[in-house]
């Protein structure tokens, strides 16, 4: 009976040993499992902070190498580093979308607003003013953009900035492309007037160091691709126009009545090849200044084609490189700043000037016959428009950069179409929290 006990008694240690050695197994596995896969998501998210931190030096780094290289950085290339940062928060936004909160949210935004901060230029960046070889300014001006409003700024600007105020005569068949010795005569004769002086005509961008001449300071305005277009359409079939032709050449034959009475809806709605606006075509005459972009591309033949991808890649080239300000005619209180902090020689004063005789310049050219257009049809000559719109988006944004880059409290800009999207994306984002 004993011997029977003392076996049963052996047996029980024996199984707790075994069962507890198999428990420690059992968590030794899970521990080493667990442990395994925290290491691997650790890595995994040390790999992306790394990459983002990598680019983002990287960017920042050749900003400031280029910031003390040379003297003209280009704003494109700023934009294109800010667009660049902006696709790896996004990246990083999309990764971490279901972990996402209010607080991460506002963190994103504010980490957004500080790189635009740091990634602003400075105000010597982008002043192509002091790239001038001489102080003479030449306004070589887009048809329907305010142009006249701004020539008569100019010349009341002249009398208390002491300059010469000049411009082209008027001429019966208005020339804005020429050969290269007609270029050649318009650069004489513009750099023949005594600096500080002033030229403005209807003429494309005229490169005057071609010809051995020194640059000038070169301005001009911009304006809705679509609202200039409807404004020359009823510009050239307005009766005063006529008028005023008449008297300058009595021989002018005058047009067709059906054409002066054809409205600009029904022109689009109808197909009529006036107002087709076919992508590709060079035809010019009275009814052709579609294409804003040529008065910046230039003179040859592969600034003609309208709304052609190489000549917006050449305008916004020149732009960039060459022009003291673009401004744009809907924002006329950011045009005139512009203008008075990046070539004040000429245009000191002029806000202060506008404003006060504000009814005045509103008179200037007002075409009283022009009638409304609807939104549909606006948007029917829109879709043929895309590039002259991204060009004209493009001269928006840089004005804007300008403004920013003076780094100004005083200066408020509207918000733009980029920064709508984005924090309409951001409240989107919050709201499925």
């Amino acid at each position: 009976m004993d011997h029977l006990f003392r076996q049963r008694r052996l047996s029980i240690p024996k199984r707790t040993s075994e069962l507890v050695a198999l428990i420690a197994v059992s968590c030794t596995l899970f521990l080493f499992l667990h442990t395994r896969d925290l290491n691997t998501k650790l890595q995994r998210m040390q790999g992306r902070l790394n990459e983002d931190i990598t680019a983002f030096n990287h960017l920042t780094d050749k900003i400031q190498t280029e910031r003390t290289e040379r003297a003209y950085a280009s704003a494109q290339e700023h934009k294109e580093a800010l667009e660049a940062i902006r696709r790896h928060t996004a990246a990083g936004a999309n990764r971490n979308k279901p972990q996402r909160t209010l607080e991460a949210e506002l963190e994103s935004q504010e980490q957004a607003e500080y790189q635009d901060e740091i990634l602003i230029p400075e105000p010597w960046q982008l002043n192509n003013t002091a790239r001038a070889g001489v102080e003479l300014l030449f306004f070589n001006r887009v048809p329907k953009v305010g142009s006249q409003t701004f020539m008569e700024l100019l010349r009341r600007l002249s009398m208390r900035n002491q300059f010469d105020f000049n411009r082209d005569t008027v001429q019966r068949v208005e020339t804005i492309r020429l050969s290269p010795a007609d270029q050649q005569i318009l650069v004489s004769l513009v750099s023949a007037h005594t600096p500080p002086a002033s030229y403005i005509k209807h003429v494309c961008y005229t490169n005057f160091t071609r010809f051995g001449y020194p640059a000038p300071i070169y301005v001009n305005v911009v304006r809705d691709p679509v609202e200039r277009v409807i404004s020359w359409y009823y510009y050239v079939r307005a009766p005063w126009y006529y008028v005023e032709r008449k008297r300058a050449f009595p021989d002018l034959p005058l047009p067709d009545p059906a054409w002066l009475k054809k409205d600009f809806e029904t022109c689009v709605l109808s197909g009529d090849r006036e107002c087709r606006y076919i992508e590709g075509e060079t035809h010019e005459g009275i009814g052709d200044h579609r294409r804003q972009t040529l008065f910046f591309c230039g003179h040859e033949p592969n600034c003609t084609p309208f709304n052609s991808l190489e000549a917006l890649q050449r305008a916004k080239r020149v732009v960039e490189e060459n022009y003291a300000v673009v401004g744009v005619l809907e924002d006329m209180n950011a045009t005139l700043l512009a203008f008075e902090n990046y070539v004040p020689r000429f245009f000191e004063g002029a806000k202060d000037l506008y404003w006060e005789e504000l009814n005045t310049f509103n008179q200037i050219n007002r075409n009283a016959f022009k009638p409304q257009v609807t939104e549909a049809v606006k948007q029917i000559v829109r879709a043929n428009f895309t590039r002259e719109i991204e060009f004209y988006e493009f001269c928006k944004q840089r004005l804007y950069t300008q403004l920013r880059a003076l780094r100004d409290p005083s200066i408020v800009l509207p918000t733009t179409s980029q920064n709508v999207r984005r924090k309409r994306s951001q409240r989107l984002r919050i709201g499925r929290l």
